[in-house]
């Protein structure tokens, strides 16, 4: 038979794993069915596409340009899969064509067009599309420049990463000056990137497209807004807490704007990312490959989404597929998606939520009712949910979110909770008729937040960050002091709403009722 490589992801590392083992043992599956033999190329052992019986061969390299270029040359195949591994694996494209080898799937022209950001934003601006603003620099001067003409908060990150790697939001000239130092660090092949931070409500897609066609099987919303990555964010199926049908429709005709062939032509899979600001939405970025989110999505709405992709990259069309085209139906039930953090195994690693990925993991919580989905996520994730009016909860939050801290706490006295706050937090709420204790900040030797942390019955600390690579400043240490005590830290005012919620649902895990996703469908 004719042979199609497949490559893989290599190392598990924070931003990509199991979830890349699952499209490309999928992948390997749809083409044996299309009638093809497989050949995998992967490094890594703790995975399902390096078991001996998955594909035809397996070569167990590394994702290297030389490496999979002797493979190349001894397989000879009739064509190369990149999109089922991530960035690793999308980033041998290049290499692969160079060698004189055929790419199966987005051809590398449209990869470069959505990874290159001065060829995204020429395209997006082609096609009438809003972005945030920005600019492409290579020295510090030039990012200082670019961040004042376009306004703080800027979000910076380099080219071509993964998991978010090296990004962060600079709120001033000294936070870019203190970035453009640490990434300079390593060789920049590529540009950094310098665009306008836009706050608003992330939304992300996974389509399949044929080229011409594309089907979505569903639009995720996350919890927390814009600004965390979307590899730590709570993310939701189906979207509709926080859009409305009309946006819902317009996300829609954007990803077959872009799907199309006089846009990226894509043929397989396209993970795209919204940020819908009010009545406008932005295009993120968007990735020519599988996501995180594609296994979560694949098994809560029933479609073989890699099946589907595979099959359109090999030139057919979903019209033959019997699926239809367009939005697949909802499904009548709440899918939330709740990361899993190592924190406690990583020393003086920051724990607050930000552009930059940090979870090394993911759990899935199903049910009709959207708090019970949620409070299983948070469970199966590891996050202790204080029971009613049990215990303390300490508060201690920047300047900027006190007005948006306010109704939280009122929730949390509500539910019979003794309220602790550092004295500006503490201040504020009492001012605003909510009681709180005040506990001094760590620097004081007595009625410290350690002291009521080793106190016991502190239940819950909200605290967001202000400036969290610094290790000297109070936050971090909290954060960390919290951590390695196995107190839930939350640094996110949109995921503490959202164990609010769980808390005044009242329901043990042995109350929650299971769901068995075979019986869904």
């Amino acid at each position: 038979n004719k042979t199609v490589l497949v490559l893989g992801w290599g190392r598990i590392r924070i931003g990509q794993g199991i979830e890349f083992d699952y499209c490309s043992v999928h992948c390997v599956w749809a083409l044996k069915a299309a009638g093809y033999d497989t050949v995998i190329v992967n490094n890594n052992p703790e995975t399902v596409s390096t078991d001996f019986d998955t594909s035809d061969r397996l070569y167990f390299e590394p994702l290297t340009a030389e490496d999979v270029i002797s493979i190349l040359e001894q397989e000879d195949p009739v064509g190369v899969v990149c999109q089922f591994g991530g960035q690793t694996a999308i980033s041998m494209a290049k290499h692969v064509i160079e060698a004189g080898f055929d790419i199966i799937g987005t051809d590398l022209k449209n990869i470069d067009r959505a990874e290159d950001r001065e060829e995204f934003y020429t395209l997006l601006k082609r096609l009438k599309l809003n972005l945030p603003e920005g600019k492409t620099v290579f020295t510090t001067e030039q990012a200082v420049k670019a961040a004042n003409k376009l306004g703080y908060p800027v979000l910076v990150r380099p080219s071509y990463v993964l998991g978010g790697k090296g990004m962060e939001i600079a709120y001033n000239e000294t936070n870019i000056r203190d970035y453009m130092t640490i990434i300079s660090r390593e060789v920049q092949e590529h540009p950094v990137l310098v665009d306008k931070y836009i706050l608003g409500t992330e939304i992300e897609v996974d389509a399949i497209s044929d080229g011409e066609d594309v089907l979505i099987p569903g639009i995720m919303e996350h919890i927390e807004r814009a600004g965390v990555h979307s590899g730590d964010s709570i993310s939701v199926y189906p979207a509709g807490k926080k859009i409305n049908e009309k946006q819902e429709l317009e996300i829609l005709a954007i990803t077959k704007a872009l799907a199309r062939k006089d846009a990226l032509n894509a043929k397989g899979i396209i993970n795209i990312q919204f940020v819908v600001a009010g009545e406008k939405i932005y295009i993120i970025e968007v990735n020519p490959r599988s996501s995180r989110t594609v296994p979560y999505l694949s098994k809560v709405t029933g479609v073989p989404m890699i099946e589907l992709a595979v099959r359109c990259s090999l030139g057919e069309k979903l019209k033959d597929m019997g699926y239809g085209t367009d939005l697949f139906p909802k499904r009548d039930l709440y899918a939330i998606k709740v990361p899993v953090f190592s924190h406690e195994k990583l020393p003086n690693v920051e724990v607050s939520l930000g552009p930059e990925m940090k979870s090394t993991g993911e759990v899935l919580g199903v049910s009709k009712d959207y708090n019970e989905a949620l409070s299983k996520g948070l469970i199966g994730s590891g996050v202790k949910i204080p029971k009613k009016g049990e215990g303390k909860v300490l508060i201690t939050v920047a300047k900027k979110d006190l007005p948006e801290m306010e109704p939280i706490a009122q929730r949390l006295e509500r539910l019979g909770f003794t309220l602790y706050a550092t004295p500006g937090t503490a201040n504020y709420l009492n001012k605003n008729y909510i009681a709180a204790n005040v506990v001094n900040k760590i620097r004081y030797e007595e009625n410290n937040i350690f002291d009521l942390m080793e106190g016991g019955d502190l239940k819950l600390i909200i605290n967001t960050p202000t400036q969290g690579r610094n290790v000297d400043k109070d936050g971090f240490k909290i954060r960390r002091a919290a951590v390695e005590r196995r107190i839930p830290v939350l640094t996110s005012l949109d995921t503490a709403k959202s164990v609010v919620d769980c808390i005044a649902l009242d329901k043990t895990d042995s109350q929650l009722t299971p769901i068995n996703l075979s019986e869904l469908f």
